[in-house]
């Protein structure tokens, strides 16, 4: 009747992310292994996938409005994911923000 919460897609891509290892004794040079995606890419990836959340849950409202909607569970389900993915979103933007600012006051 009704199906478990699923990962919330904007943080998915953040999950493939493997540790940094550490330097080689040898040569003294640091490896990182990990994705061969850079920051802008997942950073895309992610805001894409919150679109992709929001869109849903706007697709699965008209259909609650409808009354062709079978199981309501999952508007609210899918209505709760692309609202985390936004306050996500709004809290990683922020962020960046702050850390911006803090730039531009140290040149200053």
């Amino acid at each position: 009747m009704t199906s478990p919460i699923s990962a919330l897609g904007a943080v998915s891509g953040v999950a493939g992310v493997s540790p940094i290892t550490g330097t080689s004794a040898a040569s003294g040079t640091q490896q990182v292994s990990g994705p061969n995606t850079d920051f802008a890419g997942m950073l895309s990836k992610g805001l894409e996938s919150v679109q992709a959340s929001q869109t849903k849950a706007s697709d699965l409202a008209v259909q609650v409005a409808n009354g062709t909607l079978q199981d309501p569970a999952q508007y609210t389900m899918a209505s709760t994911e692309a609202s985390l993915g936004l306050q996500l979103t709004m809290a990683i933007r922020n962020k960046a923000l702050e850390a911006f600012q803090e730039i531009m006051r140290m040149q200053a």
